[in-house]
């Protein structure tokens, strides 16, 4: 048995005895101090739940876990800190307070994408935008086709059939860009009729717009990401619908717009994500709008705790290493916004750690996502590469 001492008035958990304090020394618990162990109140708990702590008062008054735990229930998330706390730690991984975090560790991984100019030939053609359907035809076979096949905008005859039918079909944001870009005219509206109806119809318009044409400038293909719960798919500068050897080219990435005054549901974020997972896409989190100046204060960190991984012939540790991620503890039923999520990033990027997302759902499991920064050449705005992952 583990003997944890409770201090009321202070809120304080403490080891004392000799035997209790090495043993959790040797398993980095809390912080030492004059051969007294100070506990953090996701260690107490932890200790309790599954080391077989007691909790003593100094009248020798034994307390629960709950009694313990609804001394801290004013905390921020206190479940959802202990349960991804809790996790971690039983996969024999060490876990720290983020207010230990000192310095920059220099593990961030900054993943370059490629960046090309994109010039589209010079044409003059015309469409007819069917409004309640927010897409364009273009009747014109010589016109549709080149778009199609040298620039894969819009789709030429049948999806995935190229050869049956003469028409091209325009989406929404193709349709603005080549209004914009591409020498478009349509015969029944002007572009800002256009853009009026679109963001009528599709929330957030502007800023998925604006993310379409950012990468679309720098030469990637964007099309709808419908089939993945996403807003696009993403293709590498150079693809082609045109199949070579008979198979059709898919795409290796999704991309979802998080504009930053939009708050959304972790579970239905976290859905997307899994979706694109289980078909192996690389899921991609855009918040657009240029990028604005963090603060960060070190000694009051909005993350949760301090991740040590895994090395070579063991696990890393407080003593022989340095933490790999800052965790974000989190539950299925909470909202999360743009603007909180690029102040949590701008704290990794701070300390030199990538991010690991932990949700907890209602059974108390948790799944990890880890957050790497995107580099895409010219572009004001953010970009995450966001996978599931199993420590």
């Amino acid at each position: 048995m583990i003997k944890l001492e409770l201090d009321r008035k202070k809120a304080t958990i403490q080891v004392l005895e000799q035997s209790n304090v090495s043993s959790l020394q040797n398993g980095f618990y809390g912080k030492m101090k004059k051969g007294i162990i100070d506990l953090e109140p996701e260690e107490a708990l932890y200790i309790m739940d599954i080391r077989n702590g007691k909790c003593y008062d100094d009248a020798c008054n034994q307390y629960s876990f709950n009694d313990v735990a609804s001394l801290f229930l004013k905390n921020k998330k206190p479940l959802a800190r202990y349960l991804t706390f809790k996790d971690w730690r039983d996969k024999g991984l060490m876990v720290r307070p983020s207010t230990e975090a000192d310095g920059n560790y220099g593990r961030s991984i900054l993943k370059k994408y490629q960046s090309s100019s994109f010039k589209l030939d010079s044409y003059a053609f015309e469409g007819l935008f069917f409004s309640h359907d927010l897409i364009t035809i273009i009747d014109d076979i010589t016109v549709g086709k080149d778009l199609y096949e040298k620039y894969w905008i819009g789709q030429f005859g049948t999806y995935k059939a190229s050869h049956r039918g003469n028409l091209s079909k325009i989406d929404i944001f193709e349709t603005i860009f080549l209004l914009k870009y591409g020498g478009l005219n349509l015969r029944n509206v002007k572009l800002e009729d256009v853009w009026k109806i679109a963001r009528k119809r599709i929330k957030f318009f502007d800023d998925l717009y604006a993310v379409y044409e950012d990468w679309r400038n720098r030469g990637y293909v964007m099309k709808t990401g419908f089939k993945f719960g996403t807003h696009f798919r993403l293709y590498f500068p150079g693809a082609s619908p045109v199949r070579a050897n008979d198979e059709w080219m898919h795409s290796k990435h999704v991309i979802h717009v998080f504009p930053r005054k939009h708050k959304q549901l972790i579970s239905e974020w976290a859905r997307a994500i899994r979706v694109a997972h289980s078909v192996k896409k690389t899921f991609i989190l855009s918040i657009p709008g240029k990028k604005k100046p963090i603060i960060v204060n070190p000694k009051k960190p909005r993350l949760d705790f301090l991740l040590y991984h895994r090395k070579k012939g063991g696990i890393e540790t407080p003593k022989d290493g340095t933490p790999r991620y800052l965790m974000y503890s989190l539950t299925e039923d909470e909202y999360i916004g743009g603007e909180e999520l690029a102040k949590a990033l701008a704290e990794c990027e701070h300390f030199g750690l990538e991010m690991v997302m932990a949700i907890s759902d209602r059974e108390s499991s948790v799944t990890y996502y880890v957050i790497k920064a995107i580099d895409l050449p010219g572009s004001e705005y953010e970009y995450y590469e966001i996978e599931w992952v199993q420590p």
